[in-house]
């Protein structure tokens, strides 16, 4: 039996195992709402919005998307690394520098800030700090 028969068996029997752990152990919880069509088209009635999606979520895969596009262009300098002279090196810091810069302009414009729904409140007690985490429903 060759390597890559054995690596494809093992690829599905870790795929049936955790298929097999998350039937059993996730929770099961219907409800109307999730056996009910929802489709594009169709308006809501009754005040049953759904919220929003929040545009801060695509933000945080686009920059997902291009950090992961880093590590693919990176890869093959990785790769090869005893036929890489310093030209190559100094090429790829110059990627990950400006990739860098970029996402330190986002971390500074507030780009990547999603709100909390939950507000932290200290209060005090006998001298004593606690930190009590009260969620908005």
């Amino acid at each position: 039996m060759s390597s890559m028969t054995i690596f494809i068996i093992l690829v599905c029997i870790i795929a049936l195992l955790f298929l097999a752990i998350n039937l059993i152990f996730a929770p099961h919880n219907p409800y109307q709402e999730k056996y009910s069509i929802f489709e594009c088209g169709f308006h809501s009635f009754l005040g049953q919005n759904r919220t929003q999606f929040g545009v801060k979520f695509f933000i945080f895969a686009l920059v997902y998307l291009l950090l992961d596009l880093e590590i693919l262009l990176t890869f093959p300098f990785a790769v090869s690394g005893y036929v890489n002279n310093i030209y190559g090196l100094i090429i790829t810091l110059g990627f990950i520098i400006i990739i860098t810069i970029g996402f330190i302009y986002e971390l500074g414009k507030s780009a990547l800030k999603i709100d909390s729904r939950q507000t932290i409140t200290m209060t005090k007690f006998n001298s004593s700090s606690t930190v009590e985490f009260v969620s908005r429903i």
